[in-house]
């Protein structure tokens, strides 16, 4: 294992000791923006249109229906996505490597634009869970593999998600070793410390979900991994001023079920 991903765990891992104390915040109502999330992969389109709401409102679902909804591609596509509920449009217009999409957002006098190239499906070579040793503690660690794509660039995008809810993500480029297996490691849990909230349990259900994703999508993404260190928003992903983002991607997903006997050891 490279010095480098060493300083990525042992950055994760001391992340996450702190101490808790009250803190008082004195927040200004910020000015209503839209937010579109759309995509174009694989299985169809999916594009959400919702709004920011005030801190003292928890409401997530969107009633947003009445947005003009505008796929376009440089191979002719030219489709309106129909309303289906809750502020999503949806189709089933499948995206095609190496064709590049244009989803255009009219609603209330505002128009909003991205546009992202759909890559070749990613290949997962191994998922697996794995016990590393580290300053006398055992840390549960998923070590995913991927088959990078020779001759091009790529970029990925992991989402990992434990019964259903987002667990753990990840994005990643081929800049280490293109062309080759690409190795990304996420950090589960300490096995030592038995009142971690965050661990995995016995027949945890787990579902990775691994995304071949373009630049504009990696950098958008990677923003939003920065936001905590910048103290910014992510940067633009459309034009007109709404934030979101829009990818266009080939998708895999596979299943782990989650049992304490399949971890394996591994050296540090």
């Amino acid at each position: 294992m490279s010095n480098r991903i060493r300083n990525i765990i042992l950055g994760s891992i001391f992340l996450f000791a702190g101490c808790e104390k009250e803190i008082h915040i004195d927040y200004h109502e910020a000015e209503m923006k839209y937010v579109v999330e759309a995509s174009v992969n694989n299985t169809g389109t999916t594009v959400r249109v919702s709004r920011t709401q005030p801190m003292d409102d928890n409401s997530t679902e969107s009633d947003i229906s009445n947005a003009t909804v505008l796929v376009t591609a440089n191979d002719g596509t030219n489709e309106i996505i129909p309303y289906k509920e809750k502020g999503y449009y949806k189709s089933n217009l499948k995206g095609k490597p190496g064709i590049t999409y244009q989803v255009d957002v009219t609603l209330d006098g505002h128009h909003f634009s991205s546009s992202s190239t759909m890559q070749q499906m990613p290949v997962v070579n191994k998922f697996s869970i794995v016990r590393m040793k580290m300053l006398s503690q055992n840390y549960i660690f998923g070590d995913i593999r991927l088959q990078d794509i020779p001759n091009e660039t790529n970029w990925y995008f992991v989402h990992i998600y434990r019964n259903g809810i987002a667990y753990r993500w990840a994005i990643l480029k081929d800049d280490i070793n293109p062309n080759k297996e690409l190795q990304q490691l996420f950090g589960f849990f300490n096995e030592d410390n038995s009142d971690e909230e965050d661990k995995l349990h016995e027949g945890d259900q787990l579902r990775i979900v691994v995304r071949a994703i373009d630049q504009r999508a990696y950098d958008y993404l990677h923003s939003m991994e920065q936001m905590d260190n910048t103290g910014t928003n992510p940067i633009d992903n459309f034009s007109g001023g709404c934030l979101g983002y829009f990818s266009a991607y080939s998708e895999t997903t596979i299943y782990r079920v989650y049992h304490s006997s399949d971890i394996e050891d591994e050296e540090y």
